[in-house]
């Protein structure tokens, strides 16, 4: 009996502390699984084959993550987050090819290193009412067809407290893909307000010496956009507009922009969202692109963690232009039109 008593004891005195250690430091497991049933297709443009009608099932960025923090005196903590995408139609992921990262926060605000979402990203998808995924999602049509969506590599960040509702962030990546010819790094930042029915933003990113996701000398790709939502009743309005432009390239200014209204009826939401591109080609094209996008959803949350989403996009293009879904997209050529209907579940944890 006192042997047992003893490995107890000795058992108690080695998980106490670890116990102990997590809840004032807590561990959070989290996650998200979000899954569409979709039937797709993009009709044929000239001397271009249509994409037949086809039925899908497609993830929408299902993920699984661990998030923490510890109290290191003075009103200062180290945070991390590691965050991983996994498919669960398909075993084909990375792990933590998501938000990960590590750093400090105080009353000063947050210094983060790792991989993380643009300032750009986070300020312009928050007025998306799809979250820039689904067919229906922003970057379908805007932010350059996602090339200024990103979550960058090698990435050093700083988030500002808020004060009075206005807070900023600054973001900067490594270059160390530089050589002696091109020097490839990306820097930005936005400024937001938030308060009560209101949210504004402003955002702005430069990619040096990048070309999409090609490093090329001599090209500096450049965004803007600004826009926010305002919420009365049961209604929520939102917009923005965007200006891209690529120096070095001889290609014109792409314009965009995107309306939106969200109007909730206890648990339904009954959703529309209209998105434009213009121009983005070489200055001596004879048609510079042009495309719109409509969309219509129905969003039924039974509780704060699970929806179910019903949604139907089309995307019209002239010859010159190849905008498309906002996530899984048809292999279509320019000029083809493509549209989708999609019903959805998405659970989270």
């Amino acid at each position: 009996m006192n042997k047992k008593l003893i490995a107890l004891a000795i058992a108690g005195a080695c998980v106490a502390p670890a116990a102990m250690a997590q809840t004032a430091n807590p561990v959070t497991l989290y996650g998200r699984v979000y899954v569409t049933l979709e039937s797709v297709e993009a009709k044929a443009s000239g001397a271009n084959a249509a994409v037949n009608r086809r039925t899908r099932i497609e993830d929408q960025s299902s993920l699984f993550g661990v998030r923490g923090t510890e109290d290191l005196g003075g009103s200062l903590k180290a945070f991390f987050q590691l965050e991983t995408a996994f498919r669960p139609d398909q075993n084909t992921t990375t792990f933590a090819a998501r938000n990960s990262g590590v750093g400090l926060q105080g009353g000063w605000g947050s210094v983060l290193l790792g991989r993380w979402d643009t300032p750009w990203k986070v300020a312009t998808i928050a007025v998306d009412p799809f979250g820039d995924l689904t067919i229906s999602g922003i970057t379908g049509t805007l932010s350059d067809g996602g090339n200024f969506d990103r979550r960058e590599q090698n990435v050093m960040q700083y988030w500002s407290p808020s004060w009075g509702g206005f807070a900023f962030r600054l973001m900067r990546t490594a270059n160390e893909g530089k050589t002696g010819s091109v020097d490839p790094y990306s820097q930005g930042a936005n400024i937001t307000y938030t308060g009560g029915p209101v949210y504004l933003f402003f955002a702005y990113e430069e990619h040096k010496d990048q070309l999409g996701s090609t490093p090329t000398a001599g090209v500096e790709e450049k965004g803007s956009a600004l826009g926010g939502s305002f919420s009365f009743g049961p209604v929520k309005l939102g917009g923005q507009y965007q200006e891209i432009k690529k120096d070095g390239t001889g290609r014109t200014k792409q314009k965009n922009w995107m309306g939106n209204v969200v109007w909730t009826v206890g648990n339904n939401q009954f959703i529309y969202q209209y998105m434009q591109s213009k121009d983005g080609a070489l200055g001596t094209a004879a048609t510079q692109p042009d495309c719109d996008s409509n969309s219509l959803g129905y969003q039924y949350n039974f509780t704060r963690r699970t929806f179910f989403l019903a949604q139907y996009t089309a995307v019209k293009n002239n010859d010159a232009s190849s905008c498309n879904f906002g996530a899984n997209r048809l292999a279509a050529s320019a000029g083809q039109d493509v549209n989708g209907a999609s019903l959805g579940i998405r659970h989270v944890f």
